[in-house]
């Protein structure tokens, strides 16, 4: 198995709630290092960017609104297969089909304020830290 990095957002439904502690024991009980972490409070501009994929989607203003509402942590995640264990434990983004124990499951209000956000993929994973983090922030 190699070691990854993946990109792990607590969202401002989560930092507004004080979860962040209790979130970061669920992935560090899975064995995700945390490697980097900053709470920044996202611009219109930044998140507009962050979520640009999205960006024909009918719900792509309604997240920018959202991602930009309060203050996120933004963290590097690093383990064993990080990217895969990470979304597995974050559980489905409709916190309903979340399976017990996972931080979907535990902490989302909703589908749309669903606690975190993680990397879909490794090449993802690789693009959305460089979005937020520079290497000499990511120490191992």
């Amino acid at each position: 198995m190699a070691v990854e990095r993946t990109l792990s957002i607590i969202k401002p439904d989560a930092t507004r709630r004080n979860l962040t502690g209790k979130i970061n024991a669920v992935f560090e009980d899975a064995g995700l290092r945390i490697v980097a972490q900053k709470r920044t409070q996202l611009t219109e501009a930044q998140a507009g960017a962050f979520y640009a994929v999205h960006k024909e989607r009918p719900f792509y203003g309604e997240l920018v609104s959202f991602m930009i509402s309060g203050p996120v942590v933004l963290q590097v995640l690093e383990g064993e297969n990080a990217v895969a264990k990470h979304r597995d434990v974050m559980g489905a983004t409709d916190p309903k089909k979340a399976a017990p124990g996972t931080v979907r499951a535990e902490f989302a209000e909703s589908i749309e304020a669903n606690s975190v956000h993680g990397s879909d993929s490794l090449e993802n994973a690789t693009n959305e830290i460089r979005f937020f983090f520079a290497e000499t922030e990511i120490v191992g």
